[in-house]
């Protein structure tokens, strides 16, 4: 397979890691878009948002665990944004389940 995150995922391609476990990794984004922009993935392969299911939906719920733990380490008490895009139209830009944990500054609504 040729997905980027299944390599970062793997070791095959440095990251800036702050989380990993069994389950999922956590690493900072190459282009931030707030102060605090962390990538949140499962190791698993899972495409998009639209591939969850119940048999794979548990990650989901750790990766927000991780999330909250993440937001707190980093001072985000003030609030912070979780985004998960889905399919090109929603603006996903890589084939792999993630999410984006941004904070660090005031948010703005709708986000574009």
């Amino acid at each position: 397979m040729d997905c980027v995150f299944c390599k970062i995922a793997a070791g095959e391609i440095p990251c800036k890691k702050v989380y990993e476990d069994d389950r999922i990794l956590a690493f900072c984004d190459l282009e931030p878009q707030a102060p605090v922009h962390i990538l949140l993935i499962p190791k698993e392969h899972i495409a998009s948002a639209a591939e969850i299911t119940p048999e794979n939906s548990a990650v989901v719920a750790h990766i927000y665990e991780v999330a909250a733990q993440l937001a707190k380490e980093n001072k985000l008490e003030g609030g912070f944004r979780i985004v998960c895009n889905a399919g090109a139209d929603g603006g996903q830009s890589v084939p792999h389940l993630h999410f984006h944990l941004l904070g660090g500054r005031s948010m703005k609504w709708p986000p574009g």
